[in-house]
Order: structure tokens, then C-alpha cells, then sequence
């Protein structure tokens, strides 16, 4: 397999966006006409990474980053969840109980996650992998916003309605309709907004990659099976 000077530190970038997001998603926040978790100020970051890594080092090499991130939040909700069932210290004071209530919402935040961020990563990736072959590697901008229109679109009604529709009905707090729709479609024209707002920064972090690592994968003869785990091909 190709060695590459900064895969790993992209990879690293995007698993920890991931879970610092998941955190951050218990408290809902309004900032200016937009109502969304507060997850949502860093999640768009992931998909900006997942777009960096499928233009330049291709969609298997994306494909194993996708699921190192899944696993890292798989891990954070389990570890979460032993952790209130573990009994608190008696001198643990009133936190224990703040602290329960905060780590419960981010178990169901966290499935959630996990399932939309499954879906809509490998839906955006695809697409950008198809787009880029179908243009030939032209309109950089057109292929990143244009599969996280799909991609966010898949994430967040997913999210939303595992982590606060489903999750709010088990807990005994179930979100209003109105309220659900109103962080929808915050959540997605923030993500999308962001997405589009930082494309002359894509832009050049794709080219700076490129030109280090040597390396332009175009995806012609790949297995987009997300369940498949085989070494990327040298060279499409």
C-alpha cells in the first residue's frame, strides 16, 4: 500500500471532529435565525474532510477512514453508558445525577450519529467518487457541494429523528413537531452554508495534498460496497 505524509493526520482530524460533535449535540442553541444542536458549529468540518480525502487518496482509502470514525463513536457510546451504570462515589455530590442526565441524551446523540453519519458519509463520498470520474476531475466546487446537498440531507433528518424524535419519546421528553423541523432545516442550510463557504479552503487543501502526496485517485474500477474491507489499489 502507498505510503502518504498526511493521510493519517487527516484521518485523525475527522474522527476527532466526529466525536467532539457528538458531545457538543446535548445542548440546543440559537444563533441568529438559526435553532440547531450546538454539535452542529463543528459537525460540517466531517464532511469537508470526508470531500478532502475521497478527491485526493480515492473512495476506498475515504471508505476506511469512514469506518475508523464509526468505530470511535461506537466506542464513546458505549463507554458513556457503562459509565452511568457504574455507582457513583456517596460523596459524589449533586453532579453525579447533571451528569447522568447529560451522558444518557448523548447515548441516544451518539446512536443517532452513528447511523446518520453512516449513511450520509457514504452517500456524499459516492457521489463525489462518480461525479469526479463523470466530469473528469472538473468543477471541484460543483462535486462537493452537490453530494453534500444529498449527504447532509440523508445525515441530519437521520440524526434528528434518532436523537431527539426517538430519543426524546424513551426518555419521557418527546421534541415538538415545530421544534424538530425548525433545527432540520437550520441544521442542514448551516451545513450546506458552511460547506459552500469553505470551498476556496477545500480548494486548497485538496491541491496542497495533492501535490504532496502525489496523488489524484480517480475511482473507475472500485467495490463501492461500504462493507467491503479490501487494501486500496495502488493506482486506478
Amino acid at each position: 500500500m502507498k505510503a502518504y505524509r498526511y493521510f493519517d493526520l487527516v484521518m485523525a482530524a475527522f474522527v476527532a471532529v466526529l466525536l467532539i460533535s457528538n458531545i457538543a449535540s446535548n445542548k440546543i442553541v440559537v444563533l441568529g435565525p438559526f435553532t440547531y444542536d450546538a454539535g452542529t458549529l463543528l459537525f460540517p468540518l466531517s464532511y469537508i474532510f470526508g470531500d478532502i480525502l475521497t478527491e485526493v487518496y480515492g473512495y476506498r482509502r475515504s471508505r476506511r477512514v469512514i469506518w475508523t470514525g464509526f468505530a470511535a463513536a461506537a466506542l464513546l457510546a458505549v463507554v458513556l453508558w457503562v459509565v452511568t451504570l457504574i455507582p457513583a462515589a456517596p460523596d459524589a455530590g449533586p453532579n453525579t445525577e447533571a451528569f447522568n442526565a447529560a451522558v444518557s441524551s448523548t447515548v441516544y446523540i451518539v446512536l443517532g450519529s452513528l447511523v446518520a453519519f453512516f449513511a450520509g458519509e457514504f452517500s456524499n463520498s459516492f457521489l463525489l467518487a462518480k461525479m469526479k470520474v463523470a466530469t473528469q476531475g472538473r468543477w471541484l466546487w460543483a462535486r462537493t457541494i452537490g453530494s453534500t446537498v444529498v449527504g447532509q440531507a440523508v445525515d441530519t433528518i437521520i440524526f434528528l429523528t434518532i436523537a431527539f424524535g426517538i430519543g426524546g419519546v424513551l426518555q419521557g421528553s418527546p421534541m415538538e413537531g415545530g421544534l424538530f423541523w425548525a433545527i432540520f432545516w437550520s441544521n442542514y442550510v448551516f451545513k450546506v452554508g458552511v460547506e459552500a463557504l469553505f470551498t476556496p479552503i477545500t480548494y486548497a487543501i485538496v491541491g496542497f495534498l495533492k501535490r504532496a502526496e502525489h496523488e489524484d485517485y480517480y475511482d473507475r474500477n472500485t467495490d463501492f460496497n461500504p462493507f467491503a474491507f479490501d487494501a486500496p489499489a495502488r493506482e486506478a
